[in-house]
């Protein structure tokens, strides 16, 4: 077995390689998805598949990635308050579709946990992991916040919720060219509800208000879960 490569190395520089290799990839996977714009081309799907690569080739392991990055998880935190501005800059609109968002929020947020406990079951999953696919509808700030009050694992429901926005995306865009959807509050809900940030990006593709709406609900589904995740924790025990 080969000799691992990153433990030899210093914890700063572990840490500026991982960080650089991080930033680069996603950069460069955003300039590949530009000038090739398939779901299977998403920086959500290229980044983490070339980290893996590199981590792979340099017989890395997870920790090694993690201690180099770990300031890069840290700013989740104010990207999570961040996502007050567009709550703000959209309070027009929460006023005047508010019953509608509101039932399409809980209709979708319990759908999406059903269907994830309903697949851990199939899939035999049990304890930690059952628990850490339920939040894979949210984006990755409040996922993980939810996944750690519900007796989850954090970092693995970002990957469920990874695999979810680039499925989500590609079955949203699929659904909208066959569905009578024509309102831009249905088609941003949409996506924003089923795939988050990545259907977010999608919804800006056809069109401003589209992605303004998807993000809209993409915040209010995350706030709402994770003001309900002591709730759903207590259940769940």
């Amino acid at each position: 077995m080969a000799a691992p490569i990153m433990p030899a190395l210093d914890p700063a520089l572990g840490m500026l390689f991982w960080s650089a290799a991080t930033i680069g990839f996603y950069l460069l996977a955003k300039r590949i998805y530009r000038t090739w714009p398939r779901w299977w081309l998403s920086p959500l799907a290229i980044a983490p598949a070339l980290l893996i690569i590199a981590a792979l080739s340099l017989h890395a392991s997870y920790a090694n990635y993690i201690s180099g990055t770990h300031w890069l998880i840290a700013l989740l935190g104010p990207a999570t308050v961040a996502f007050a501005i567009p709550i703000y800059q959209q309070r027009a609109l929460i006023r005047r579709h508010w019953p509608e968002l509101a039932i399409g929020m809980v209709a979708g947020s319990s759908t999406a946990m059903f269907t994830a406990w309903l697949l851990a079951s199939a899939l035999g999953l049990d304890g930690s992991l059952r628990l850490s696919l339920l939040p894979r509808s949210m984006s990755t700030p409040f996922a993980m916040a939810v996944s750690g009050d519900i007796g989850g694992i954090p970092s693995l429901t970002a990957v469920f919720v990874i695999l979810t926005g680039i499925m989500g995306a590609a079955l949203g865009e699929i659904l909208l060219a066959r569905l009578p959807l024509r309102s831009s509050l249905a088609r941003g809900a949409l996506l924003g509800m089923g795939a988050h940030g990545a259907g977010t990006a999608k919804a800006h593709e056809i069109g401003r208000e589209e992605g303004s709406i998807a993000g809209l609900v993409m915040v209010l589904v995350g706030l709402c879960n994770v003001l309900a995740a002591p709730l759903l924790a207590h259940f769940l025990r």
